[in-house]
């Protein structure tokens, strides 16, 4: 049934690639995009079997995230976020797994995890309010995770995600930027709301693998660990916008003739070759590296073990050099294109401007993964919860 799925995403993208520039006039991705995606049936990847999903390998999930967005980068970076969505939803209660999908098990959920906003306790539950920017796909979506503390006595005492429905938010459209233009990553706005304690579920509890979904939620995919899962979801896209960029850069240079240098043909000179050799070496190594430390973890997991904190900050490392690869590999091509590449339409410039938008995203902080790593290295405790 997975191959299934991936074969009928597969058959999507020249249709997807079409509709690229669309995707950017409008901002958002198309509704079609979206439908003939949920018909392929992509979103139930990561679905939990016991609501009609696959719970499938992760690097199947990554991979076709990949392959989507060589075809529109703004359309593989909203199914990539929306998809993982379905992923984090098996890891609340049964509750609130119900309320979201016990009448639809096609409904989708936007996020935003950066704290924007608090949840103050109260009996019962908390009270959300905040304003939560860069919530990608959220217009294809009736459901939203949002970020945030959990404030009680005046003090955070936790923090973790609130999940809320599309009656109970707005969304402000401010999204007018110069990539990853056709994300729709408009603003969630909760002026003041009640959330059960069902649909709040803490980040420390993920780690701590002691998540309530995990009582019926039993697939290895459900045990990865949350600081893989989501910085790879933010990276997949983003080398396959290079995958897409190396593409059309080939085509382009195969036909290109440089009147500059007395009609010379751009595939005849031997640089082109290089610049060619060393960008794709490089977006490959990247590929390979960030799903190959997805896999050994899937790995051990499926045979029973846990992933030790070792493999998790490699992981770490590799999803941020593999951003990095990406995009410098994009660079080389792009300035090597000539300046018909900079013309409104082209595929090459929206994958360069696509790319670097994707970069700024904070699971793509280098630094940040790298210190971590080398702490990890020095015997030091680490305090960054995403590994």
């Amino acid at each position: 049934m997975t191959r299934e799925v991936t074969e009928r995403v597969e058959a999507l993208l020249p249709t997807l690639r079409a509709r690229a520039q669309e995707a950017e006039d409008l901002r958002q991705i198309p509704d079609e995009s979206i439908k003939d995606l949920q018909e392929a049936g992509f979103f139930r990847l990561l679905q939990p079997k016991q609501w009609g999903g696959l719970a499938a390998d992760p690097v199947v999930f990554y991979d076709t995230v990949r392959k989507i967005a060589s075809a529109c980068g703004s359309t593989g970076w909203v199914a990539g976020i929306i998809g993982v969505h379905n992923w984090h939803l098996a890891l609340f209660g049964q509750e609130a797994q119900e309320e979201v999908w016990g009448e639809d098990t096609d409904v989708r959920i936007s996020s935003s995890y950066a704290p924007m906003g608090i949840g103050t306790a109260v009996d019962g539950g908390y009270l959300v309010k905040g304003s939560w920017a860069w919530s990608s796909g959220c217009d294809h979506a009736t459901w939203v995770v949002v970020g945030g503390p959990v404030i009680k006595d005046g003090k955070p005492v936790d923090f973790g995600s609130f999940l809320i429905p599309r009656s109970d938010y707005r969304i402000d459209d401010v999204w007018n930027v110069v990539g990853l233009r056709g994300t729709g990553s408009n603003t969630v706005v909760v002026d003041e709301v009640f959330v059960p304690r069902h649909r709040f579920l803490s980040f420390r509890t993920m780690n701590e693998l002691a998540s309530p979904g995990l009582e019926r939620n039993t697939d290895p995919v459900y045990k990865m660990p949350w600081g893989t899962i989501h910085p790879t979801t933010i990276s997949a896209p983003i080398v396959g916008m290079a995958y897409g960029a190396y593409a059309a850069h080939v085509e382009h240079q195969g036909k290109r003739v440089r009147a500059a240098y007395a009609g010379e043909k751009a595939k005849d000179d031997p640089f082109t070759k290089v610049r060619v050799a060393e960008a794709s070496s490089d977006i490959d190594a990247a590929w390979r590296q960030l799903s190959g430390n997805v896999a050994e973890e899937y790995a051990l997991l499926t045979a029973g073990q846990e992933v030790p904190l070792d493999l998790r900050v490699r992981a770490r490392r590799d999803q941020v050099r593999a951003t990095g690869r990406a995009i410098a590999s994009i660079d080389k091509l792009f300035e090597a294109s000539g300046a018909t590449a900079l013309t409104n339409g082209t595929p090459l410039q929206r994958f360069w401007r696509d790319a670097h938008a994707g970069r700024v995203h904070a699971a793509n902080d280098p630094e940040r993964a790298y210190v971590m790593y080398g702490t990890h290295e020095f015997g030091l405790p680490i305090t960054d919860g995403m590994v």
